[in-house]
């Protein structure tokens, strides 16, 4: 083979691999940069095919989804001076490739994540020192981690990343500490349902008071109607048992006769020792007369 020969083939293999180097293309799950000679030329580069210079230039991608960072033991002391122990975890993930490439030292991963848990526990920190340990338990821990990632965007900004969610999970008080806080958390919550319980009882005697008074009232006044009606039914009947009566005055007689033996005569066994003479007994004669014929 001539030399000439040799010159073609390794010419065509350098044009090659330079035609290879010059595409690459990024995923959209990725964010990408461009640099040249070690210098950033762009970091806004899309998802799809790309074109650089071969040798000169060099591409450097980054995961663009989320991430989550852990921690279940931070140590955290309140204003009175309480030893907590914190569980939470933030989702994260990278907003500036430049800023994050500048700043975790080429895009370390770790560098990331140390320099993020740092911000979000001195912060925390902060969050948790201006609490007791019983505002730490009655707050609502989620309506803190909200206020912190508001408050931590610009640091956090700094790292090209973009702070997604912050959760506590847990907070783990000392036993000793624990049992104090919820002992005199029960002791609170029994005083209030103590006083619920004697406001309620007062209402119930208040209450049953002025039922009482409304029974005792409408059952005087449903009294009075009924002695009223009473009073004027009696009148009623006297009025008609006096127009009948004077109608048939015999017929009165027997009527009152027949009633006051019903009166008397209760039973078989009823026995009454009298004269058998006499306006009473009138109208038993009649009848056994009335029955002899």
């Amino acid at each position: 083979m001539s030399n000439k020969t040799s010159l073609w083939i390794i010419l065509a293999a350098v044009l090659a691999f330079a035609g290879y180097d010059s595409v690459f293309t990024v995923d959209q799950r990725d964010r990408a940069m461009l640099f040249q000679f070690g210098e950033i030329v762009r970091s806004d580069l899309k998802p799809g095919l790309h074109f650089k210079l071969p040798f000169v230039q060099s591409v450097m991608s980054f995961d663009s989804r989320l991430k989550t960072l852990e921690d279940s033991n931070a140590h955290l002391l309140t204003s009175d001076q309480k030893d907590l122990q914190i569980a939470y975890f933030a989702k994260w993930k990278i907003a500036d490739p430049a800023g994050y490439y500048r700043a975790t030292n080429g895009g370390q991963d770790m560098v990331a994540r140390d320099r993020l848990s740092s911000m979000l526990e001195r912060g925390l920190r902060d969050a948790f020192s201006t609490r007791t340990v019983k505002q730490v338990v009655a707050d609502d821990q989620n309506a803190v981690a909200k206020a912190l990632i508001k408050a931590s965007q610009e640091q956090v900004a700094a790292l090209g990343i973009q702070l997604i969610d912050l959760r506590i999970e847990s907070i783990q008080l000392p036993k000793d500490v624990a049992d104090a806080v919820f002992d005199r958390m029960r002791a609170e919550r029994a005083s209030v349902a103590a006083e619920a319980r004697a406001e309620g009882s007062e209402q119930n005697e208040k209450l049953r008071a002025e039922a009482d008074q409304q029974a005792q009232t409408v059952l005087a006044d449903a009294y009075r109607d009924a002695e009223k009606l009473r009073g004027e039914g009696e009148a009623q009947a006297a009025a008609i048992y006096a127009k009948a009566y004077s109608q048939d005055p015999e017929f009165s007689r027997f009527y009152r006769s027949i009633n006051a033996y019903r009166d008397i005569f209760h039973s078989d066994r009823d026995v009454l020792v009298l004269q058998p003479k006499g306006d009473f007994f009138r109208y038993f004669d009649d009848a056994q007369d009335a029955h002899k014929k």
